[in-house]
């Protein structure tokens, strides 16, 4: 079965982030705020995962928000690390690009979602 865009984006940027945190812990000895940026930046795959094995809609919304939530929460580990001079401003800029890509994809696709769940509840569809 072939991977949607959103599945294959979110993967991409969990194993960059991976490799974000390899680089932050053994090049500039950081760990505190590099294992929250961790746990984030592969948590929005994860939920993109597991929305798409979602049992309804709600629950598909549901997990994509998830997602979202934590794109934004990845966003604010990426600019203080940058911001504090552990993340130089190349790898920055380029891994904060696809975080910003990633959210809007999933923006995109709730507001899709809830369009047409609205459209399909309508008593005159």
């Amino acid at each position: 079965m072939k991977e949607n865009i959103i599945q294959q984006k979110s993967y991409a940027f969990a194993s960059r982030i991976i490799k974000a945190y390899k680089y932050l812990t053994s090049e500039q000895r950081e760990f505190v705020l590099s294992k929250q940026l961790l746990r984030s930046g592969t948590s929005i795959g994860a939920n993109v995962k597991e929305a798409l094995a979602a049992s309804s809609t709600a629950d598909f919304i549901n997990k994509l928000n998830i997602a979202a939530k934590e794109a934004r929460e990845t966003s604010y580990w990426l600019r203080l690390l940058h911001d504090n001079d552990f993340l130089p401003t190349e790898a920055f800029d380029s891994i904060h690009f696809h975080n910003l890509e990633i959210s809007k994809l999933l923006s995109s696709i709730l507001l899709s979602t809830k369009t047409n769940a609205k459209t399909h509840a309508s008593p005159n569809s």
